[in-house]
Formats: structure tokens, C-alpha cells, sequence
């Protein structure tokens, strides 16, 4: 393809990709707005889901008295668990079963969001809670038809769960972290208010920027939508396409803004650093809601799923947990020395917007020089150190391998063959870095 050398046509390999864009709401104050906004969309009876902290927060009450202005009917589910599980997402659809809603709104991070994500679709369409989620752990069926609307009002900026058709969970019973993907879980609107990062621990702030820097260079470097099987029909294009470039253009953005402005949104923070911060997250959303994420987040998905008794700072929960911007950052380190090679130019477009210097590219390796810069901003915002520093041990290495060779949609997304082998050295490479 003429706009990059990267996405030279294959014989066996598509010839063209899609763009799914989300419509997007972004600005300060822009939150007082939701009532008119679910007026327009014909909601009239609301199920508004969040989490028992953010439910006091801003953020709800401001949601809550829009509706009231509007003259909309609602109600409130504060159960949502942090880094949701199966258990979480199934009372969730009850509650939304029970209601009879025509709406959903969502007021929170990630979590909230994908939980409303379920409960819509479980709710709507009523199936076998494996039907829907993604293989080899359930049977991926398709979502059968269009969704109730759904105004997703993120409190925080990783997850960028408002941009994606995509809602993550944690299986108990397989002690796996999963999901379900389909461009109908997509919500009908984004609410984007930078004020709301503004009451983040640091350490959630920290590991929210991380897991936005991994969406974006994960996208920017995964396999080209080229070398991927053409589909039998159009129709079946995955989410995950691979690296394209429409996705390549909200990528870059995104990790310039993370590499100028999360150390010092973590440090000392100026209100422009929020903005930044949460447009990088809209942006970085774009990107791999279209191309896909890889290695790292296939490895996070252990990480989170074994947790065994690690707890991190800020976050509230009723269960151990790994939150996941940490699950995936402490293994990019290691991922892109290895991916280095694959496609160095990318690389090399990475490592500068972190702010590695054109002397340090040209004395080391781009995948090296990457993840140096990674591991110097891990350091400056208290993100542990590698694997060891949420718990794990050289002793647990092969049930994290175990648990992520079955991640195939996200591997096969990588710009290089990943199997057992390969995810072995990584984990052993990722147990600690300084």
C-alpha cells in the first residue's frame, strides 16, 4: 500500500479494512449535558450503572441531576466490581432484566462500563452466558441484532472502554481474564470530561496512562491488516483488524501525548495534563478499537486472572486483583525487546514520542531503547517492578504461559510468531527489571 511500506499487500492477505468510529463528546462540563443527550437518543426509562465510590463522586451526582432536569425516570446500580467478573456481569444483566429499561448509562472507569456493556446485551438478546463470550473459552456467537442505546461517562482514561465494542471480565472458574467482542457492545455515545481524572490516586493514574501507551503502540505494531486472511465474506472482518492506517494516525497522537505528560499528570499535575491525558485515551480507544492489542495485553489477561493475594493502592475491591494497566505494563518491557526486530521503524517511532533521543536510537536496538524509556517512567510513577512486584515467582511460569497460549485472537495480532516457547522467555524476563 502506498501510504506505508508496513502494509505491503500479500498474496493470500486482505486488501482492505474498516473504520468503526465512535461518537465522541469531549470537553470540561460536558457531563451536565447527558440528560438532553439520552433524551435525543428516545431513552425514557434509564438503568444508570457505577461503582459504590464513584456513585458519591461528581461525576454521578452531575449525571443523576441532568436526568432529573430532563424529566427522565432512572436507576441507579452502584454494585459494579472493580476489574468485573463473570459472578459481577451476571448480576448486572438481573438487575438490568428486572428493570425493563430502554437505556443505559454508564459513570465510571472501565469496569462500569463493560458491565453495562453485558447487562445491555444479556438483557436484550438472553442466551447462555458462554454464547456470547469469545473462544476458546465460549462459543463467540454472534450479538443478534442492535442494542439498547448506551452514553458511556468514563471516570478514568485507560480502558477507553466508551470508544470499543469490546467488555472484559475475569471467569472465575478458569481463573482467566476474557471477553466480548462485537461492534454492537459499542456504546451510541461517549461523555468525555477531563475534570473527572482530577480526583485519581496517583497510582490509578499511572497505571491508566500505561495501559493507553500499550493500546496505542501495541496497535501501531501489530501485524498489517495486509497479512491478515482475506475474510470469506466482508462482513466477517474482525474487530482486531491489525495495523492499518487510520488506526496509525490515532496511535502516534497517543503516545506522543502519554510520553509528554504522564510523569508530570502523576508528579505535578496541571489541568492541561488531564486534558491531554484523556484525549490520549479517546485517541488511543480509535486505534485499537480498529487494529487490535497483542502480546502484552494476552500476558496481562494471566497476569490478572492468577492474582493470588496482591492488592494495589487506590483501588477498592472485595477480591485480590492485579488492576489491569499494571497487568499489562509490567510485561511491555520485556515484549517489545522482543518485537523489536519485527518491525524496528515502529519501534523507533515509540521510543521517541517517550522520549528516547536520537543519540540513544542510534547506540541501541529501537525495541531496547523503548523499553528503557518504559521502565525510567514506570520508576517515576510507582508502578512495581515487573511481575515480582505483584507477586509472582519463577515457580508460577508455566500456569502464566498456561493461561495465555489459549489468547490466540490477541497473539496472532502480533508482528511475529508467538507460541509456548516465546512466551516463556517473556515471562521470565518480565519477572523484574531493575
Amino acid at each position: 500500500m502506498a501510504l506505508s511500506p508496513y502494509f505491503m499487500p500479500t498474496e493470500e492477505g486482505d486488501g482492505a479494512f474498516t473504520v468503526e468510529a465512535p461518537k465522541i463528546k469531549f470537553g470540561t462540563g460536558s457531563l451536565s449535558e447527558v440528560g438532553q443527550d439520552a433524551r435525543d437518543l428516545g431513552m425514557t426509562k434509564i438503568a444508570v450503572y457505577t461503582d459504590k465510590i464513584v456513585k458519591d463522586l461528581p461525576a454521578a451526582t452531575t449525571v443523576c441531576k441532568s436526568l432529573q432536569d430532563a424529566g427522565l425516570t432512572f436507576e441507579l446500580y452502584p454494585e459494579t466490581e472493580v476489574e468485573p467478573t463473570d459472578r459481577s456481569f451476571k448480576a448486572g444483566t438481573e438487575f438490568a432484566k428486572e428493570g425493563g429499561f430502554d437505556g443505559y448509562i454508564s459513570v465510571g472507569g472501565g469496569s462500569v462500563i463493560d458491565t453495562a456493556k453485558a447487562s445491555n446485551l444479556y438483557a436484550t438478546y438472553p442466551d447462555d452466558f458462554l454464547a456470547y463470550v469469545n473462544a476458546p473459552i465460549g462459543s463467540a456467537k454472534p450479538v443478534p441484532g442492535p442494542l439498547k442505546p448506551h452514553i458511556a461517562c468514563p471516570t478514568t482514561f485507560g480502558t477507553a472502554s466508551e470508544c470499543t465494542g469490546i467488555a472484559v471480565f475475569d471467569f472465575l472458574e478458569m481463573e482467566a481474564k476474557t471477553g466480548i467482542a462485537s461492534p454492537r457492545l459499542r456504546p451510541a455515545l461517549g461523555v468525555l470530561d477531563p475534570s473527572n481524572l482530577e480526583s485519581l490516586p496517583k497510582l490509578v493514574l499511572a497505571a491508566n496512562g500505561f495501559d493507553v501507551f500499550t493500546h496505542a503502540f501495541e496497535s501501531l505494531t501489530a501485524r498489517p491488516f495486509t497479512h491478515r486472511a482475506k475474510p470469506a465474506e466482508p462482513s466477517k472482518r474482525p474487530l482486531s483488524q491489525g495495523a492499518n492506517p487510520y488506526s496509525d494516525i490515532a496511535c502516534q497522537e497517543a503516545i506522543g501525548l502519554i510520553g509528554r505528560h504522564l510523569v508530570k499528570a502523576v508528579n505535578d499535575p496541571a489541568p492541561e495534563d488531564y486534558e491531554a491525558l484523556m484525549f490520549a485515551g479517546m485517541l488511543a480507544g480509535i486505534g485499537f478499537g480498529n487494529a487490535g492489542c497483542h502480546i502484552p495485553h494476552a500476558m496481562s489477561y494471566a497476569v490478572a486472572g492468577l492474582v493470588q493475594d496482591y492488592r494495589a493502592e487506590g483501588w477498592p475491591s472485595n477480591h485480590p486483583l492485579v488492576p489491569h494497566g499494571i497487568s499489562v505494563i509490567v510485561n511491555a518491557p520485556a515484549v517489545f525487546r522482543m518485537t523489536g526486530p519485527a518491525c524496528p521503524e515502529r519501534h523507533a517511532i515509540g521510543a521517541r514520542a517517550m522520549g528516547a533521543t536520537e543519540e540513544e536510537l542510534a547506540s541501541t536496538e529501537p525495541g531496547e531503547a523503548l523499553a528503557s524509556r518504559i521502565e525510567s517512567m514506570m520508576k517515576a510513577t510507582g508502578i512495581p517492578n515487573g511481575l515480582m512486584g505483584v507477586g509472582y515467582g519463577l515457580e508460577d511460569l508455566e500456569n502464566l504461559v498456561a493461561k495465555t497460549a489459549p489468547q490466540r485472537r490477541l497473539l496472532d495480532n502480533a508482528p511475529m510468531p508467538v507460541a509456548e516457547a516465546e512466551l516463556r522467555t517473556l515471562f521470565q524476563t518480565a519477572m523484574s527489571y531493575w
